[in-house]
């Protein structure tokens, strides 16, 4: 006979030791060999019991951890500093998650101090991720915050405004979602309300009122139930989702800001039309609210472009809508939103309503994902379900909304920041700023460097675009860029490299920069953007001090100077802001300009003399008009990308890291996709093409394509 119920093998091994072993012990003269057979039962019990533990079903919503009154759910979200009213309404909000179950926990994406202060009041539940992409103002980037939350452990990941407060039907909401096997996509918009008469105690478990006593449920629902603003179209929403295999959407999800329009109308959009998942609209089952918060109430005519103290930054608004033009079906197909399953809760029962078929459907959790039709007759159960489904459809005008208003095609992208704000802005304590001067044919060098750059933490960084296609582009990707004026010239996207006619006057326009930088009084470090940085060097750079242009060897041979005939790489170098490096490089730049080559003989022929005549040792120039001093740097620090054949090494990092390389260079070979072949297999990459953002410890995969 075949036993299937592992239960009853266990039950019916154990019964077989008490019927024939233990007579025969008791009757056994051996004292020593009972005590052994005693022992010897007892480990075989122990393993038939384990073997029938195996043997048993797993439940359905097993996913590698044992689930005790509900999902895990980590909730995501990234605040502004908690400072004045602002912070106490996040405060209040995110204490208010935290008290709805212990299996709830809190990721806050910032880089602000007081965010991680406010962290450690509640931690380990409520923890700070500084490493998703955020612009040069701080505003992080919904791509990456959506891609980090798809990479958490939990069985539930949620994306919500920081200062949403959710009220118990949230958790009960998530653990019937959850029991649903398949997966599944929610969203629910937010109660706008100009007052919340009601404050959590100190355990943040219980409502009180302003006497203290608590609040009961039916006087939040009879809160809740008043005519609140409630818009899907503008205001802020919870958008929740199981951690499943199918994706959310087909396709890349553009790096819209944060914050800043239509990005989680452009998720809900394209999930619905994916058609991977089962997307549901659950604002009749989650009551979640918000205070009024007049920084919303932006007017697009105002002339505070700038907005850096309150956050009305006209351009990143603008930018969101150009990505949701460009990218997925948004700007060309619509969906109805009052055509989607809505979850709502009815006398007591959570049903799904199609109310543009009227038809209602209980949940079934059990298999695939069954929604059983149910007939409406008039029984008083559903009766209630008729009241309830016209309570919902009366409502549908608040979700039938456009996005037509967003577009706006004829407003450029623009960042209105002049130079000497830029300057002010990015520069460090020592007035020092990184400059990378580019055209869009590398863009994507570019990105790879500001993302080993922000690794680094060195945020002193700025951008010259040389091209309107590389300043829209780094506009859209939160960089901090000004534009040259003057170029006269059309940038190749595949030609522009060493040698030709564009590269030399793409050059020229480098010196010009940090010349009219030094003027404004601050520091420069000149770096190309195909130089990979192991570690920062500016504190290494400025203690050359004043008078001293320090800058990289182009020489490749193993012995003798590195300061030879047009060997100094005007790709990296330092200048201080004082006369006498202005005075020598208004020298150079005058000199490139009537040059029919690129800048990077200027610099020796101007500095060092034609052949070298201003050499005084085998690493140093002195100009002797301006008295400004040229140094060198050393080559197993700073290595040009033909010294010791470095990129040829199998492990080019680890034979850099070993020299104590602060950066490479990856030039000495012609053409932007041969420095692509060469730069991204070789590890020393930071930046995904395919998705817009730069690679983070969190990444499950690192996959480029060029």
């Amino acid at each position: 006979m075949k036993i299937s119920n592992p239960l009853f093998l266990s039950l019916t091994t154990m019964n077989f030791f008490q019927s024939i072993l233990f007579p025969f012990l008791y009757n056994y003269k051996a004292k020593q060999l009972g005590l052994l057979l005693i022992w010897l039962w007892g480990f075989i019990l122990i393993g038939v019991s384990f073997y029938a533990t195996q043997l048993m079903p797993l439940p359905s919503s097993f996913k590698g951890q044992i689930l005790l009154d509900g999902p895990t759910i980590t909730i995501f979200t990234a605040p502004r500093p908690f400072v004045g009213s602002i912070g106490e309404r996040q405060a209040l909000a995110i204490r208010s998650w935290l008290g709805l179950s212990p299996d709830i926990s809190v990721v806050l994406f910032s880089q602000q101090p007081s965010v991680f202060s406010f962290a450690e009041l509640f931690s380990p539940r409520v923890s700070v991720e500084p490493n998703v992409d955020f612009t040069f103002l701080g505003t992080p980037f919904f791509h990456s915050m959506v891609a980090r939350s798809k990479a958490s452990s939990s069985d539930v990941s949620v994306v919500i405004d920081p200062d949403t407060i959710l009220l118990p039907d949230f958790i009960q909401t998530m653990k019937h979602a959850h029991k649903l096997d398949h997966d599944w996509l929610l969203f629910s918009s937010s109660k706008n309300v100009s007052h919340f008469p009601f404050h959590l105690d100190a355990d943040g478990k219980h409502w009180l009122q302003d006497d203290g006593s608590r609040v009961k449920t039916r006087k939040l629902q009879d809160f809740l139930s008043q005519d609140w603003k409630w818009n899907l179209c503008d205001g802020k929403m919870l958008i929740a989702w199981n951690n499943g295999d199918l994706p959310l959407h087909k396709g890349v999800l553009p790096p819209f800001l944060y914050g800043k329009g239509l990005h989680n109308r452009w998720l809900i959009n394209e999930a619905l039309l994916s058609d991977f998942r089962f997307v549901f609209d659950a604002n009749w089952s989650i009551s979640n609210l918000y205070l009024n918060d007049l920084d919303q109430d932006f007017n697009r005519t105002s002339e505070d472009f700038l907005g850096l103290t309150t956050g009305k930054r006209f351009w990143e608004l603008t930018g969101n809508s150009n990505l949701a033009m460009l990218y997925g079906s948004l700007y060309f197909h619509e969906q109805n939103f009052s055509n989607i399953f809505r979850l709502f809760q009815c006398g007591g029962h959570y049903l799904l309503i199609n109310s543009a078929q009227m038809v209602v459907y209980p949940l079934k959790y059990k298999g695939s994902l069954s929604l059983r039709k149910q007939v409406m007759s008039k029984s008083t159960r559903e009766k209630k379900t008729l009241e309830c489904v016209d309570t919902i459809r009366s409502t549908e005008g608040a979700n039938d909304c456009s996005v037509e208003d967003y577009w706006n095609v004829s407003t450029p992208i623009s960042l209105p920041l002049s130079l000497d704000i830029l300057l002010s802005l990015r520069a460090d304590k020592n007035k020092t700023v990184v400059l990378a001067v580019v055209g869009y044919s590398y863009k994507d060098m570019l990105m790879s460097w500001v993302c080993r750059l922000n690794h680094l933490q060195i945020s002193n960084f700025l951008v010259c675009a040389l091209d309107d296609d590389i300043y829209d582009f780094s506009i859209l990707q939160g960089l901090p860029v000004f534009k040259y004026a003057n170029l006269e010239t059309k940038i190749s996207f595949d030609n522009c490299h060493f040698g030709t006619e564009c590269f030399q006057k793409v050059t020229k326009v480098k010196s010009r920069t940090v010349l009219q930088i030094l003027k404004l009084g601050y520091n420069v470090l000149m770096s190309d953007v195909d130089i990979y940085w192991f570690k920062n060097p500016l504190p290494l750079l400025s203690s050359f001090g004043p008078a001293v242009l320090v800058a990289q060897s182009d020489e490749y041979k193993l012995t003798g100077p590195i300061n030879l005939p047009r060997r100094l790489n005007s790709g990296f170098y330092y200048a201080h802001s004082d006369v006498t490096t202005i005075a020598a490089l208004e020298k150079v730049v005058k000199h490139a300009a009537n040059s029919n080559l690129s800048e990077q003989p200027s610099f020796y022929d101007t500095l060092c003399g034609e052949g070298g005549y201003n050499r005084i040792d085998d690493s140093r120039c002195l100009e002797p008009q301006t008295n400004l001093t040229v140094q060198f740097l050393d080559r197993d620090l700073f290595p040009n990308g033909a010294y010791k054949d470095l990129w040829q090494e199998s492990n080019v990092k680890e034979a850099c890291l070993m020299k104590g390389c602060f950066i490479i260079h990856n030039n000495w070979i012609s053409g932007r996709r041969k420095k692509l072949e060469r730069q991204v297999p070789s590890g020393l990459w930071e930046y995904d093409m395919s998705t817009r953002m730069c690679f983070q410890t969190w990444h499950k995969t690192k996959v480029v394509y060029f």
